[in-house]
Order: C-alpha cells, then sequence, then structure tokens
C-alpha cells in the first residue's frame, strides 16, 4: 500500500497525559490535569442540561446544516449565517482549509512556534511551509509578510499564539492584512478570544466585510468548556464558505454538541464569570513567578509560559509525581520553560506548592 510521501514518518497530535493513566502508573489517588488548556469550571449548567436533553435519540442523524447553532452564532457575531462554517473543532475547519487551498505548488505562512495543525495539515497536503520566528515571544508579522510571493495560500496569525500566549494588536494586525495580497488567505485563529481582556485586540470580525481573504476561527472547546463535544467554526465571506462547505464531512458536528454550543452561546454571564476568574488566575501565578525571579511571557488566554530555567521535561515529570500534569516546554520550542492551564483556586494553589517545590528539589539537583 503506497500512502503520500510527505505523510511517512508523521507523527499523529500527541495530548496531555490522561489523568488515570498517571494515577495508576504513579500510584497517586489525586491528580490534576493543567495541560490542555481546558476550563476548569466546565460548561455552563445550561449547556450541560442542554447536552443531557439532546442525548436522547442517539439513532437520528444530526442536522447537516447546524441551522439551530447557525442562527445564533450569526446573531451574536452579527454577521449572516451564510458566512459561518462548522467543524468538529475549528481544527477540522483548519483542514478543510488546507485541503482546499494547498497544494505540493503552494506555499503557507506561519509563526514559529505556533499551533502545531497548521503545519501539519499543510504537509499532508505537500504545501511548503514557510515557519517565521516569533520575536520576543510575539508574531513578526513585517517578516511573515516578507515570506508571501505569488505560490503563497494561506498565512495563519494565532492571536492569542499558542503556545505563548501573547497577542497581536489591533493596529499591527490591520496594518499586515492592508499589505497582504488580496487572494491570499489570512487565518486568524481565535481559539482564546473569550479570555481575552487586552482593549487593544483586534475587531476582526469588523474586517470581513472589508477583506474576503479574512477567515476568524473559534471555538466553543475552551471558555464554553465543550472541548469533548467538538465543535468550532470559521467567519468569512459568504463565497469562501461555500467554496469550503462541499469539503466539510456530512454531518460532521454532533447533535449534542450542536444544542449544548447553543445553549452556551446564550449564556454569556457565564462566560464573563470564567473570565474574571481566568484573570485572577493568571495574576496570581505572575506573582508567585515575580517573587521566585522567574520569567514568563504576559497571557491572554487561560495559560502560562513559565522559563524556569530548567529543561521542561525534567520540570514536567516532577510535577507530575506531584499529581500535576502540564505541558514540557520541550516540545513546544521553548526547551526551559512549562506550560501551565489556569485551573479552579484550590488547584492554583495546590500547583504553585508543587511548583515551589519543584523548583527547589531541581536547583539542589542541579547544584551537585
Amino acid at each position: 500500500m503506497k500512502v503520500k510521501t510527505q505523510i511517512i514518518g508523521m507523527e499523529p497530535y500527541k495530548p496531555g497525559k490522561p489523568m488515570e493513566e498517571v494515577k495508576q502508573e504513579l500510584g497517586l489517588s489525586e491528580v490534576h490535569k493543567l495541560a490542555s488548556n481546558e476550563n476548569p469550571y466546565g460548561p455552563s449548567p445550561a449547556a450541560a442540561e442542554a447536552a443531557a436533553e439532546a442525548a436522547g435519540h442517539p439513532e437520528i442523524y444530526p442536522d447537516g446544516y447546524a441551522a439551530e447553532l447557525r442562527s445564533q452564532t450569526a446573531a451574536h457575531l452579527n454577521i449572516d449565517p451564510s458566512q459561518l462554517v462548522f467543524g468538529a473543532g475549528s481544527d477540522e475547519v483548519i483542514l478543510m482549509l488546507c485541503r482546499a487551498l494547498l497544494t505540493p505548488e503552494t506555499n503557507t505562512v506561519m509563526a514559529s512556534p505556533t499551533f502545531s495543525q497548521y503545519k501539519h495539515n499543510a504537509v499532508v497536503e505537500g504545501a511548503e511551509i514557510r515557519e517565521v520566528p516569533l520575536k520576543n515571544g510575539y508574531h513578526d508579522l513585517p517578516a511573515m509578510l516578507d515570506q508571501v510571493d505569488e505560490n503563497t495560500r494561506i498565512i495563519w496569525v494565532c492571536n492569542p499564539n499558542n503556545p505563548t500566549g501573547t497577542y497581536t494588536t489591533k493596529e499591527e494586525f490591520e496594518s499586515f492584512l492592508e499589505q497582504v495580497p488580496s487572494d491570499v488567505l489570512v487565518v486568524s485563529d481565535e481559539a482564546y478570544i473569550e479570555y481575552v481582556t487586552a482593549p487593544d485586540y483586534p475587531d476582526t470580525l469588523s474586517l470581513l466585510n472589508d477583506y474576503p481573504n479574512l477567515m476568524v476561527l473559534r471555538t466553543f472547546s475552551k471558555a464554553y468548556g465543550l472541548a469533548s463535544l467538538r465543535v468550532g467554526y470559521g467567519a468569512g465571506s459568504t463565497e469562501l464558505v461555500q467554496a469550503l462547505d462541499p469539503i466539510r464531512p456530512p454531518f460532521n458536528t454532533t447533535t449534542i454538541a450542536q444544542k449544548a454550543a447553543a445553549a452556551a452561546l446564550k449564556d454569556q454571564e457565564y462566560v464573563e464569570s470564567c473570565r474574571r476568574e481566568n484573570r485572577e488566575a493568571l495574576d496570581e501565578f505572575e506573582r508567585f513567578c515575580e517573587s521566585h525571579g522567574l520569567s514568563y511571557l504576559p497571557s491572554q488566554t487561560n495559560f502560562l509560559l513559565i522559563n524556569t530555567g530548567i529543561p521542561g521535561n525534567r520540570m514536567f515529570d516532577s510535577l507530575l509525581r506531584k499529581g500535576f500534569i502540564v505541558r514540557s516546554g520541550e516540545s513546544l520550542g521553548f526547551p526551559d520553560s512549562i506550560r501551565v492551564t489556569a485551573g479552579t483556586k484550590e488547584q492554583n494553589q495546590l500547583f504553585l506548592k508543587a511548583l515551589d517545590e519543584s523548583l527547589s528539589e531541581n536547583s539542589t539537583l542541579s547544584e551537585q
């Protein structure tokens, strides 16, 4: 059997370790997963109730057009329903975009490091990947613009960026968009937008009518707390959405996901409360870093990238043995860092105690 040459040797996406696996491996009674940027408070009670009600008829196919969710999302965003395409998470929309626009004769431009699925899907299509190093942890948009040529089809701007948590400002993004050729698609991936508190964050939705080459990606997996249901969307020009729709798998979002997402969207009070709790958690993390002389990148997400000065894998193992699953920076392009998701107040206090102990233990080890 002959598969595409470019996918030979590719590795699948590696999620964080499951909690039950860690408990069994290390004999722990309690484990806290702070690795996958999930909402520690879960979904809105209204969303959970809607999901439970929708689970009553699993024998019936979902609405392939996601009409109810489409209508409510469009109203929430103040755009036309025809400007939306839904996916099993925004990851699937990324896949659709790569499948629709990329070929071995084309290239795509992205930051490095950034969300891994841009590169992953581009490799599958055989496209040339042009990676531009972050500048002090931020997207270097002028350098990305320099990489654009007549064969460029997609530019990815992860905003805020994963794994750094940094963001591109309104002024920076709009200036960049003005300079991008009109036949090159700019994707603003805003998976963490509900956590953003920066006043100069760009209002990309207001730009859609003026820039048909812009697509905005969002998800219900993060602040809305519906990660396991896999539902996200892209917002762009009607023409672009119509071009993508034939690629979209039939019934790609489930009834449970659609109903839960529609209910979650209505409960913006809950989203706001999660945003407040998250900001308080990040502030607590930052105070810890400053009191311990640790550097970090200011975050507009629900995670913080912390430079501990100790190899990321070593800190990962140390924290794992104390019952905390984080992400090692060694796999994210920041070898002496860890990325930690903000948890509940109780989780955060326990984590910072464990981090303090791990820093002390590993510093002592380094001195020996």
